[in-house]
């Protein structure tokens, strides 16, 4: 059985409204995991927190308390997103690194495992619990942890380009790039700390645009026009 870490962009959730939720391109997404999990996929999810909070950009705020923020963003996103899943007829459950209430389970690779094994789709949010570290880590850490077969990235860009299509508009996107070529040029892939945690632990990386018709059933079925990161 095949276990995916998928991690969704807070931006690319809001559509084009750019802030909050678009349920239209969130029902979309849930549609494509229900036919993943139905075909006997394990779906692991981190979605980050860019549609409500982008505390970095901000040096009014203690960065501890700005990296909070933006834990509390990816826990609204994921009981949201969560409940879009359900209203499509699939079993969830949100687990985080901290307590929230009732709202949230504690995470646990154990209590992972028995989610998965019950067909459930798994929203890991919060983060790592820990200010610092960018919910890119938190989804290397969590396939890490889960064991994932390789963590794929929706993203609002269709792939790994070798600068910034959005300055330059003759960027180039590799179909295909080792994730020693990411670390050494800086490509923007995930953080470097998450980058070197996926080289040590050799967990290859898709990225593609969540906004390309079933390009996320694509892309787990290995027909997308993204990029893959090779370890």
């Amino acid at each position: 059985m095949k276990r995916i870490l998928l991690k969704l962009s807070g931006e690319a959730l809001a559509g084009s409204r750019r802030f909050g939720f678009d349920e239209a391109t969130v029902t979309v997404v849930a549609k494509q995991v229900k036919s993943l999990v139905e075909s006997g996929v394990q779906v692991g999810i981190v979605i980050g927190g860019g549609n409500f909070w982008r505390g970095r950009t901000s040096e009014t705020i203690d960065r501890t308390k700005a990296d909070q923020i933006g834990m509390l963003a990816t826990v609204m996103n994921c009981i949201y997103v969560s409940e879009i899943f359900r209203s499509v007829g699939m079993k969830t459950s949100v687990l985080t690194p901290f307590e929230c209430g009732s709202m949230t389970k504690l995470f646990s690779k154990d209590r992972a495992n028995k989610y998965f094994a019950h067909d459930m789709v798994v929203f890991f949010a919060g983060g790592t619990g820990h200010p610092y570290f960018s919910t890119d880590t938190a989804t290397v850490l969590r396939a890490i942890e889960i064991e994932a077969d390789g963590i794929y990235l929706a993203k609002a860009i269709d792939g790994v380009y070798d600068c910034d299509p959005k300055v330059n508009p003759d960027a180039n996107k590799f179909d295909e790039v080792s994730i020693g070529e990411v670390i050494e040029k800086k490509l923007a892939v995930v953080d470097l700390t998450a980058s070197v945690m996926c080289m040590e632990n050799k967990i290859p990386m898709y990225v593609f645009s969540l906004n390309e018709e079933n390009s996320i059933v694509n892309a787990v079925n290995g027909e997308f026009h993204g990029t893959k990161v090779t370890v």
